[in-house]
């Protein structure tokens, strides 16, 4: 994983402190997610931590009493006591069963809220970065680590609160233990170390490996995908590479298990080991108090009430140390998650935008303007100096990877130039607000996304905040034409279309290329801007959708991709790109003329229909 491995020596004891700072920023989560559940769990397990030591103690009320009626010869002596101690332990282990149940309902509702909330979060701030850092591996890794994150907070929030609770009943239990003897306290103690340490030095190790095995996990996420998604099931049984992606699938899982079986084997072995050391402690306490009991300086209650709180100070000690092994572990993942949240988008907003012109009166111009991809030497696009007039239909044409959809990307601020710089109407496009702007633009490129949502939803994510603006939406499947076949579903516009959910219908790829153009209708956009906007359709279909677009798009800018020369030529301007630079500007018949690229790609195409 570049540039993102961490070496379990690099996870130091003070590594581990230092990550617990991350808890609190975890609390506040928790507390936004549903301040009622978190009040109700804190409540409830401070109650609940105080409760075993009053077990103990109404316990060791219970053994004396029952001592002194046995050695007392006075029959008539009242037994009411000895009942009301019976009593009041029977409420006291009811009411610990019910804590018990309640915390447990509350960490599932608040486990649950936590990670949708989360969720969410991640969500809204993907959405504010930019294009090109979802291109970008390292990016890549620590959005999926900080998905991962979301799905493990439920343990992590339960370990915490738990943490807390079992501190207060530690609190509870040492003070009885200190009055009797205060070394008891440092044995228990001493014992309970050598198992903190061993899990401590195995989650490092735990840690190292999962970061490690971070980038071979998405790859097998990916092939499982390709193995089982609908958008690929047609090329897998077409080339017969289901065998071929399966046991590539396990061949990566295997390598991965035998290194986790390897570090896990000797995790098991060592607990074992060091779980003796506990029990040796434990014992010699055990002994010492016996003793005392034999020589009469305890009685049978006091017996009771210490060897029962040093079976539960033991426990919970080490619970307590394993469990800061796991929290300062979970506290180190969490960094992972909040270190996404530190991702800032590249593409900068203005303090003060300039006002919107509308309408456009100059167009947008570029003016030496070049790109180039993160971790690549070559130029996407370079030297490009041109001006999209307002109400200018521009074409632009050339082969695959000579820069025609990138260049889009720069003119809708998906990407900043490099190099150079882009102006709308005189004004550097940055200094206006990214929001407004591509408001402004009804853009459909080639890869649309097919929602798996009704019809209506479909058209309505070109202009959400229009969803529920059931005339707009109809208005612009006229617009594209597509209303001539939603008009035929079972539900029309409140038809789920795919076959992801019941009652889905799947369109053909002509259908689903009109809600596509649908969506670019659904904004009253100055500049509309189509990359291959009707690679799906048939000769017919075309000339309809482009005849109806020229109608609706008169005294608008508009900007075209397309490898159809009957679609670039009915374009105002068409521009020539190879390699990422405009080789040649000018109209089809200019072109032709100038009898360069433009007219050997023309000539190509025109050679096919003959």
């Amino acid at each position: 994983m570049k540039g993102e491995k961490t070496s379990a020596d690099a996870i130091s004891f003070r590594d581990r402190l230092r990550a617990l700072n991350n808890i609190p920023r975890l609390l506040k989560m928790v507390w936004e997610t549903n301040p009622y559940l978190t009040i109700v769990t804190v409540v409830t397990r401070i109650i609940l931590a105080a409760l075993p030591v009053a077990i103990l103690y109404v316990g060791k009320l219970f053994i004396n009493e029952v001592v002194m009626l046995i050695h007392n010869s006075d029959k008539t002596l009242s037994h009411s006591y000895l009942w009301q101690l019976v009593a009041i332990e029977f409420g006291l282990v009811i009411t610990t069963n019910a804590l018990n149940r309640v915390i447990l309902l509350v960490d599932v509702l608040l486990g649950d809220r936590l990670s949708n909330y989360s969720f969410m979060r991640i969500m809204t701030h993907a959405s504010k970065l930019d294009l090109e850092q979802f291109e970008d591996s390292v990016f890549y890794d620590k959005l999926e680590r900080a998905r991962q994150q979301c799905i493990g907070r439920t343990v992590l929030l339960t370990n915490v609160f738990g943490q807390l609770q079992d501190t207060v009943t530690v609190c509870f239990l040492i003070s009885g233990l200190v009055l009797f003897n205060p070394w008891f306290t440092i044995i228990l103690f001493i014992s309970t170390l050598p198992s903190f340490l061993g899990e401590y030095y195995f989650n490092n190790k735990n840690y190292s490996l999962i970061r490690s095995q971070m980038e071979r996990r998405r790859e097998m996420e990916y092939i499982s995908s390709l193995g089982t998604s609908d958008i690929t099931a047609k090329e897998v049984r077409a080339f017969d590479l289901s065998t071929f992606f399966v046991n590539r699938f396990r061949n990566i899982s295997n390598r991965l298990y035998f290194d986790i079986r390897a570090l896990e084997t000797k995790r098991s072995a060592w607990a074992i080991i060091l779980a003796i050391t506990g029990s040796v402690g434990y014992y010699s306490a055990f002994v010492y108090i016996i003793q005392k009991v034999l020589m009469g300086s305890i009685s049978i209650g006091d017996l009771t009430f210490l060897l029962g709180s040093i079976r539960q100070v033991s426990g919970v000690l080490q619970n307590l140390m394993k469990r800061f092994s796991t929290v300062s572990q979970g506290a180190i993942y969490l960094r992972d998650f909040f270190e996404f949240f530190e991702i800032m988008p590249k593409i900068k907003l203005p303090v003060n935008p300039k006002p919107f012109p509308r309408p456009i009166k100059e167009g947008f111009t570029f003016e030496n303007v070049g790109f180039k991809y993160n971790n690549s030497t070559k130029w996407a696009n370079r030297n490009l100096n041109f001006t999209l007039h307002a109400g200018e239909k521009l074409a632009l044409v050339g082969e695959n990877g000579a820069g025609k959809t990138t260049l889009v990307k720069l003119l809708v601020r998906l990407y900043d130039p490099t190099e150079g710089r882009i102006l709308l109407d005189g004004v550097d496009l940055r200094e206006y607000d990214l929001a407004e702007l591509r408001l402004e633009i009804g853009i459909i490129f080639q890869d649309f996304l097919k929602y798996q949502m009704t019809t209506t939803e479909n058209i309505a994510v070109g202009n959400i905040s229009e969803m529920n603006n059931h005339t707009l939406i109809a208005k612009s499947a006229k617009k594209s034409l597509a209303n001539i076949f939603i008009e035929k579903l079972p539900k029309q516009y409140d038809q789920m279309l795919g076959r992801h959910f019941q009652q889905g219908v799947e369109l053909s790829g002509g259908e689903w290329q009109k809600i596509a153009l649908a969506r670019a209708y659904m904004r009253d956009a100055q500049l509309m801007v189509l990359d291959e906007p009707t690679a799906a359709l048939d000769a017919k279909s075309e000339y309809e959708v482009f005849q109806r677009f020229s109608e609706l798009t008169k005294n608008k800018s508009a900007l075209l991709i397309s490898h159809r020369f009957s679609t670039v030529r009915m374009a105002d301007r068409i521009l020539v790109l190879e390699k990422g630079e405009l080789l040649e500007v000018g109209s089809h018949d200019e072109l032709l003329h100038q009898n360069g690229k433009y007219a050997e790609l023309f000539e190509l195409q025109a050679m096919g229909y003959r």
